[in-house]
């Protein structure tokens, strides 16, 4: 157990370090000078130097990569020496000092840096957090969705197999899975804010927190979540749908069932008692992958509904080039996602041994 536990582990270290090297490359090939955006048009020569220096823009291509890696590994070394291109910097680091090697060498635990915004000038890890309560709060409420619906509507279809009901099901199932999110969000928003809003009561846009026009200051709307949530699950219910579909049939089929079925008890007992429980395990893993997808991918969704979570403030930053937001947004949703996925391949690794010899 220990060994797989390990690998799962190793796995996805290599993915973060494929995702922060591809990051790192992406954006650094990017036209437009950093410095010059800190600065605005009409920084003097000498200030944009300090500037450069100051992100390390002044460095080879590989010293800037060691000084990214450096800055986001959560154990990191440095130099006391402030010409040193590693310099340990009071204010961007929260550390605690391990141990010191060499003259002016210090290793160090601190937490992960992921520079400042151009525009705000804010730590990007404050930025980031928020806006991780709506992110979080929206993927919880479309994942809850998703799942009851998805699991109603596959047991339904499983057990009326060929169907009309069944054939609608598979339909609108294949519908959901084929319609781009952000198409699906403006349809809904358009019809459900704005032709419908006289009946609906929801608006267009709106996101969780919002002041009052009365002065009562900031309420939360809850009305606002409505929408984006039933948009972001849309995709999830089409897939938990056909994979419940899918599990109640071969359970059904198997043995165990049709004798519990010959031993008279009631057919809804067998469905929710012995079939049921068997075919969710594999939904169960699936929904916990989904709700990984769901926290990454809802960038157009938040935008759309002006929704202001991780995916609304990664849009608006990309909008006004404001790299590090864009950047430390991706490593912070490949981090969510990765973490996840480990913990749901060792919760499933526990279940079923059978996966650990895979």
């Amino acid at each position: 157990m220990i060994q797989f536990i390990a690998k799962r582990i190793m796995y996805g270290f290599l993915v973060l370090a494929g995702v922060v090297t591809v990051v790192f490359l992406l954006f650094n090939v990017l036209p437009g000078d950093p410095a010059r955006m800190l600065m605005g048009q009409r920084a003097d020569a000498e200030s944009l130097k300090i500037i450069q220096k100051d992100l390390g823009l002044d460095q080879p291509l590989s010293r800037q990569f060691v000084m990214f890696l450096n800055d986001l590994s959560p154990i990191s070394f440095h130099d006391t020496d402030s010409e040193h291109y590693l310099y340990l910097d009071d204010e961007k680091y929260s550390y605690s000092e391990m141990f010191k090697y060499g003259a002016s060498s210090v290793a160090v635990v601190k937490y992960p840096y992921l520079r400042r915004s151009y525009i705000t000038k804010r730590k990007v890890s404050e930025t980031l957090m928020d806006f991780m309560l709506e992110t979080l709060i929206l993927a919880l409420t479309s994942i809850v969705i998703a799942a009851l619906l998805g699991v109603l509507f596959g047991i339904i279809g499983a057990l009326r197999k060929d169907s009309w009901v069944d054939r609608l099901l598979l339909f609108i199932s294949i519908l959901g899975m084929s319609v781009p999110s952000f198409f699906s969000a403006m349809l809904i928003s358009w019809l459900f804010g704005y032709v419908l809003t006289e009946y609906t009561g929801l608006d267009m846009t709106g996101t969780l927190f919002e002041y009052d026009d009365l002065g009562n200051g900031e309420m939360i709307m809850l009305s606002n979540l409505i929408l984006p949530a039933l948009t972001l699950g849309i995709r999830p219910v089409s897939a938990i749908m056909q994979l419940t579909r899918s599990s109640m049939l071969d359970v059904m089929s198997q043995d165990y069932i049709r004798t519990a079925s010959a031993k008279g008890l009631k057919f809804r007992v067998v469905v929710i008692k012995h079939a049921l429980k068997n075919a969710l395990n594999p939904v169960v893993t699936a929904i916990s992958g989904m709700f990984a997808s769901l926290l990454a991918g809802a960038l157009f969704v938040e935008w759309i509904f002006g929704w202001k979570g991780i995916g609304w403030v990664l849009f608006d930053s990309l909008m006004k080039h404001d790299l590090p937001i864009v950047m430390g947004g991706v490593l912070l949703t490949a981090t969510i996602f990765v973490v996840i996925n480990i913990l749901v391949d060792i919760t499933y690794g526990i279940l079923d041994p059978r996966v650990r010899v895979k």
